[in-house]
C-alpha cells in the first residue's frame, strides 16, 4: 500500500455520499504482480463459458467468482491485507471488520450494462455498515464500465428489494432522475479504489474497448454484525455461501467471516 489515511474530512463525505472514490492508495507495481494470480485463478473458476450473445443480462454484465481467497494463498494474503480492512473500519466509524466475502468481477469486452441495484439486498446482516472495495487491476477509463454512484441513496430505502436485473435497471434509472441525485462518472487510475456502502445505488456502462475489465472487491461488515432476524430467501441463500450455519440473531463469525481488523 502507499500512505494513505481516512481523515475526518473523508469520513464526512463517505457519510453524505455512500461513496468515496480513493486514489493511489495501492502501489502499482504489487497491482501488476497480483494480477496474473487472479487472472489465472478467474480463468480455472470460471462458471460463465456461454457465448455473450447468449447470456442473460446478468450474465453479460460481467463474469463473477467468490471466495477467491481459499483457492490461493497469494489472493488470500491480499484480501487479508489489515491496513485495507483499517480502512474500511475508519471510513465506516467501526471499531472493527468482518470478511463478508471476496469476489472478483470481469466486465469482458463487450461485455453489457451492469444494471442499476443496491448489493445488500443479498447480505443477510442486520447493519448498515458494511462496504465494497472495488479495486481495478487496470487503469478503468468510462469506456471500459467504471462503477458510478447516486449520491446520497444509501440514505434512501426505495427499490431496496430489487435484485439485480433488467427490472431494477428500469426502475433505479428512472428513480434516480426522479430523486434529482447527482450521479458520479469517475475513471479511475491503477491503484485507485472505489468505497460503497451496501446500500449505495451503483450501475457500470458496459465495456466498449478489446481489453477486459478486471476487477477484485472485498466486502466487508462491522465486526458485530449478527444474522437478521428474519432473511429473505434470496438471504438465506447468500448466508448458506459465505457465513453457513449462522441462525437469525447470532453473531456472524464462521470459518469464512474472518476478523480482519480490530482496534
Amino acid at each position: 500500500m502507499n500512505a494513505f489515511d481516512i481523515n475526518q474530512d473523508i469520513i464526512t463525505q463517505y457519510a453524505r455520499d455512500g461513496y468515496y472514490h480513493a486514489r493511489n492508495v495501492l502501489g502499482k507495481d504489487a497491482l501488476n504482480s497480483f494480477t496474473p494470480e487472479l487472472r489465472k485463478k478467474m480463468n480455472e473458476l470460471n462458471p460463465n463459458k456461454a457465448p455473450m450473445e447468449a447470456r442473460s443480462t446478468y450474465k453479460s454484465a460481467f463474469t463473477q467468482v467468490t471466495n477467491l481467497w481459499k483457492h490461493s494463498k497469494i489472493i488470500r494474503d491480499f484480501v487479508f491485507t489489515e491496513e485495507l480492512a483499517r480502512l474500511a473500519a475508519e471510513i465506516m466509524g467501526v471499531r472493527g471488520v468482518r470478511l463478508y466475502h471476496d469476489q472478483a468481477l470481469f466486465k469482458e469486452a463487450g461485455g453489457g450494462v451492469t444494471p442499476w441495484h443496491v448489493d445488500q439486498v443479498y447480505w443477510p446482516v442486520d447493519t448498515a455498515n458494511t462496504c465494497t472495495f472495488w479495486i481495478p487491476m487496470q487503469t478503468t477509463p468510462r469506456a471500459m464500465g467504471t462503477l458510478s454512484f447516486a449520491r446520497g441513496s444509501h440514505l434512501m430505502t426505495e427499490g431496496r428489494e430489487m435484485v439485480i436485473s433488467d427490472e431494477s435497471e428500469a426502475f433505479f434509472s428512472n428513480w434516480v432522475k426522479a430523486s434529482g441525485l447527482d450521479v458520479s462518472n469517475d475513471e479511475f487510475e491503477l491503484g485507485d479504489i472505489s468505497i460503497h456502502a451496501g446500500w449505495t445505488v451503483h450501475h457500470a456502462g458496459p465495456n466498449q474497448t478489446r481489453q477486459h475489465r478486471e476487477v477484485m472487491t472485498i466486502i466487508y461488515m462491522a465486526d458485530d454484525a449478527r444474522l437478521l432476524e428474519n432473511p429473505t430467501q434470496t438471504q438465506l441463500v447468500d448466508r448458506d455461501a459465505f457465513a453457513p450455519g449462522i441462525q437469525p440473531g447470532q453473531l456472524i463469525e464462521t470459518e469464512l467471516n474472518p476478523l480482519l481488523f480490530k482496534e
